[in-house]
């Protein structure tokens, strides 16, 4: 298995597309085919398979504002106002992908990405674990 860990830095996008990070490393390892999986090991982030471009990251940006508002009802109540929230989210949204990988590229539809989502904005470097199990 081949793995390694990067960083990605978010500063205030909720939504990082890592489907080229993913690929280029794919490439970079001599990937065949098998699966990556993607993790975020992070208390307060998730990743996703969304198109992004066509209005699906807004729509995805307003429901996670919809289901899991900034305010004061969160018990967990450190950093910033509602971050309580940012600890909820990876309930909803998993820390982490597998995905199919043919011929050393990622196996997506057409309109898919791998994207991170991220709501903390008090913590905007991420790490992404990426590991590749040949098949």
């Amino acid at each position: 298995m081949d793995s390694t860990e990067i960083e990605v830095v978010t500063g205030t996008d909720r939504l990082t597309d890592l489907s080229a990070i993913v690929g280029a490393w794919l490439r970079d390892v001599g990937a065949g085919d098998g699966l990556v999986h993607v993790f975020a090991p992070h208390a307060t982030a998730g990743l996703a398979l969304i198109e992004l471009g066509a209005g699906s990251d807004a729509d995805l940006s307003a429901t996670i504002d919809t289901l899991l508002p900034r305010d004061d009802r969160w018990r967990h109540r450190h950093g910033s106002a509602g971050h309580g929230a940012d600890h909820v989210l990876p309930a909803f949204i998993a820390p982490s992908l597998v995905l199919p990988v043919i011929g050393g590229q990622l196996a997506l539809g057409i309109w898919q990405s791998v994207v991170l989502v991220d709501t903390n904005a008090d913590n905007p470097r991420r790490t992404i674990r990426l590991s590749f199990l040949a098949g």
